[in-house]
């Protein structure tokens, strides 16, 4: 496990505890919930190479020996749990105007945690609990399709940054992404999610949208008696309106508008 030097804004440096490389792990998630916390700022996990990669609601993360940026961010903050739920959200952010500004001009995000480029999947986030008290830790993954191989195929449309016309190596990416997400995760601790729920709407492809809103089992989402919500089969279409406060997604359905939240539901477009 190195130690790599890479060229950082003196904003990314101040916010920087840690910074170390492997060639390959099991994740980048695991690998950071095996190691120290630091006192202050981040400490950060890059790795070529993920074997046993993951994502959202338990899905695993297929990334190709050198083909994607894997890199996990640890870090407390002097917030209660429940204010740090938007987290993601707020990194989402971050990272899609570092890859805008980079020449992805197309780059946008579906909540709750993907980077996209029209309907082909670029990238995604991960935000897992450490330690709740008394001061809680977070890790926050992130994967970048940087160049996949010919060939290669996931689940879903996939697209990488060299077929949007950014071709980049894997050291100046995590140096543009860090540059970003560093300072970002501070701001969120300073000013909470506010300033980064001002941009999202620049970035918002499901906004004005159709969608197909499902349970934790695939199952419909609806209101039942005292506004909990139960599910049925099929999912439930609405008209997706953005976020709300807490990073919700608002949704317009028959019955009414209701506030879906990452961990309890999944979001797909409507055919």
């Amino acid at each position: 496990m190195a130690e790599p030097v890479l060229p950082l804004s003196p904003a990314a440096r101040r916010e920087l505890a840690r910074l170390a490389w492997a060639e390959a792990v099991d994740s980048t998630q695991d690998w950071a919930m095996r190691e120290p916390l630091p006192e202050r700022g981040s400490a950060v996990f890059l790795a070529d190479h993920q074997h046993a990669g993951r994502g959202r609601r338990g899905r695993a993360w297929r990334s190709p020996p050198g083909a994607t940026l894997a890199l996990s961010v640890l870090r407390a903050f002097d917030l209660p749990l429940p204010a740090l739920a938007p987290l993601g959200l707020a990194a989402a952010v971050a990272v899609a105007a570092a890859l805008r500004d980079a020449g992805i001009a197309g780059i946008g995000l579906k909540w709750p945690n993907d980077l996209v480029v029209g309907a082909a999947k670029l990238g995604g986030l991960l935000v897992e609990v450490r330690v709740a008290t008394p001061r809680p830790a977070l890790v926050l993954g992130l994967g970048l399709n940087r160049e996949l191989p010919p060939g290669f195929v996931l689940d879903q449309p996939c697209t990488d940054l060299a077929r949007q016309g950014l071709v980049i190596g894997s050291q100046d990416l995590a140096r543009r992404v860090l540059d970003a997400l560093l300072p970002a995760l501070a701001r969120f601790e300073a000013e909470g999610f506010a300033p980064f729920a001002a941009e999202w709407p620049t970035f918002d492809v499901l906004s004005g949208q159709r969608v197909r809103v499902h349970g934790g089992h695939g199952g419909q989402v609806h209101a039942g008696h005292g506004g909990q919500v139960h599910a049925g089969h099929g999912g439930q279409e609405g008209l997706a309106l953005g976020l709300a406060a807490d990073g919700g997604l608002r949704v317009r359905h028959d019955d009414g508008e209701r506030v879906h939240h990452a961990g309890e539901v999944s979001v797909r477009v409507a055919a």
